[in-house]
């Protein structure tokens, strides 16, 4: 159902794009996509009724390691039947290559559903079925590197991006990542931390995006060139921070919590994936080190490209403020971004507590 919606609403704007139907097609894409990875978790549950006669996750993680004993190939195919799925659903290599796609859908699309809600489905399945994954350690090992992988991968494609918003797509690819080499490693906690925090600073920073793009479109309709303009190329922005103080500020919140600058959210979630991947996985550690980098590089890089310097044109240069009604809810966000740490600060286990109950049996 999640992923039909998902296919309407990336094609919302259908005749736009590409020779008038590169929104269509990317939203026929996204949904073929998702089905290959929709396909694995089938199998995957397919096996498990097979073997464990129900689909209860009591009762399958009580029988577990007697299956596992048994025939060890049964649960590592259902749990690499259920890495297909999360490859699939959070875009995650080789299945990643429809989310910058879905960037063709409505902004607020884009920060809900492909950066919130639907994308992070995946992390949540490996988290809760933790008990499976255990009993195999190459199925565990599989997707830790599968999450560590496309989180560099991800991150070095960002650095080339000109298109706001396709920017923020690699992103989200390339923290899905760490999120799943984190509940690889069996650090369910810090995964699901960084999922929250990654829900509050990502939609800030896409709802900031779509701020920017209005005003650009408002600049654009004041303009010589604006009919020949592309609202989302950031090569056409530049000095926006003083025509759009209250963007700029909140934009700067987000892109800070996101390359894990203390003492924002996004530092503290960050650094307990890279904390018990240094104690686990040290090949790991070095791989997303070195991804870390470069998501604070490239949210430098486009930060600089669209707040700072001179306008690059006569749309940038007209560019005005969005109203209240964008920019309150942004500011609502850019505090969650601020403080959406306290949620697991060392010393407090709310956030343990809270998924105690959704994650018992792991």
């Amino acid at each position: 159902g999640v992923g039909l919606c998902s296919y309407l609403l990336i094609g919302f704007w259908f005749e736009k794009g590409k020779d008038g139907i590169g929104n269509a097609q990317a939203a026929k894409k996204a949904f073929v996509v998702n089905r290959i990875g929709d396909f694995g978790l089938l199998l995957a549950l397919f096996f498990l009724f097979w073997n464990f006669h129900s689909f209860d996750f009591a009762t399958i993680f009580a029988q577990a390691p007697q299956v596992a004993a048994a025939a060890p190939w049964v649960v590592l195919a259902i749990t690499l039947f259920m890495l297909l799925g999360v490859t699939g659903k959070s875009a995650q290599i080789p299945l990643y290559v429809w989310l910058p796609d879905a960037m063709a859908g409505p902004t607020p699309v884009s920060a809900l559903i492909h950066a919130a809600t639907m994308v992070t489905a995946g992390v949540y399945l490996v988290a809760r079925s933790q008990a499976l994954f255990s009993l195999v350690p190459a199925a565990q090992s599989a997707v830790t590197w599968v999450g560590a992988a496309t989180a560099l991968f991800a991150a070095t494609i960002a650095v080339g991006q000109y298109d706001i918003k396709k920017v923020l797509a690699y992103s989200t690819i390339s923290q899905l990542g760490f999120m799943v080499a984190a509940v690889g490693m069996g650090a369910t906690v810090a995964g699901m931390f960084h999922l929250t925090t990654h829900a509050f600073f990502k939609a800030l920073l896409f709802l900031s995006a779509g701020s920017v793009i209005l005003g650009m479109e408002h600049g654009a309709e004041h303009s010589h060139d604006g009919h020949h303009l592309d609202p989302q190329d950031m090569r056409n922005m530049g000095g926006l921070r003083k025509r759009m103080p209250i963007t700029f500020w909140v934009y700067l919140i987000g892109s800070l919590a996101l390359a894990g600058i203390a003492p924002l959210a996004g530092f503290f979630s960050k650094d307990e994936i890279l904390a018990a991947a240094s104690q686990t996985q040290p090949g790991v550690f070095v791989v997303l080190v070195i991804a870390a980098f470069f998501t604070a590089f490239y949210m430098g890089r486009q930060v600089l490209m669209v707040f700072f310097g001179k306008p690059r044109s006569d749309a940038a240069d007209h560019a005005g403020e969005s109203p209240a009604l964008v920019t309150v809810p942004l500011m609502v966000l850019a505090l969650l971004s601020i403080g959406g740490g306290a949620l697991n600060l060392p010393g407090s286990h709310i956030l343990e507590t809270w998924l105690e109950h959704s994650l018992s049996g792991v």
